[in-house]
């Protein structure tokens, strides 16, 4: 096979030969119910995935609730569409404070909260580009992350990414174009 140095530049920046950028891919990982799961989650439904952390004092909870507005007002295309929320936690995390979190009055309903070993945290995270890290020690510790939330298309494939700040308006009229590409 001949790959041009186009291609090759593009797959070396972390992309694909269609310029399309590598994110997302195998991981291991286990729901709030305490399930091993893995990327065939995303199988069949258009997903939303966030990595954050229960402890998370603005930016999760206000993403979570943004993506919910988000979903009412793509009115029935919203049906195809699934959240997952990654923690980057793990330490704190469990499956019973995923459950418990994302239970919470205000959360959207039906998430999809995962969480695993630190090492298959770290492997999702990487998988999606995800960046993250642990800050202070003891109990009141946080986390630092990213903020994007990825648009995986019914293949488990990347399709797009939405800011945290893009609003519900334009993050579903981001949502239907894609969803009308396919």
């Amino acid at each position: 096979m001949v790959v041009s140095s186009r291609e090759r530049a593009e797959t070396v920046a972390g992309g694909t030969a269609t310029g399309q950028p590598l994110v997302g891919g195998p991981f291991q990982l286990v729901n709030q119910d305490g399930q091993s799961v893995d990327q065939t989650l995303l199988d069949g439904r258009w997903s939303l995935v966030f990595f954050g952390f229960t402890y998370c004092p603005d930016f999760c909870p206000t993403t979570l609730t943004a993506l919910e507005a988000t979903r009412q007002r793509l009115g029935p295309g919203a049906d195809t569409l699934q959240i997952v929320f990654i923690s980057i936690d793990p330490d704190r995390d469990t499956p019973r404070a995923l459950k418990d979190y994302l239970s919470s009055d205000g959360f959207p309903p039906g998430v999809i909260g995962l969480t695993g070993t630190p090492e298959q945290v770290a492997d999702a995270a990487r998988t999606y580009r995800a960046y993250y890290e642990k800050v202070g020690e003891g109990d009141s510790y946080t986390m630092n992350h990213s903020l994007t939330v990825y648009l995986m298309g019914p293949d488990g494939r990347f399709r797009s990414a939405l800011a945290h700040d893009l609003g519900p308006e334009r993050s579903a009229q981001l949502i239907r174009r894609v969803l009308a590409r396919g």
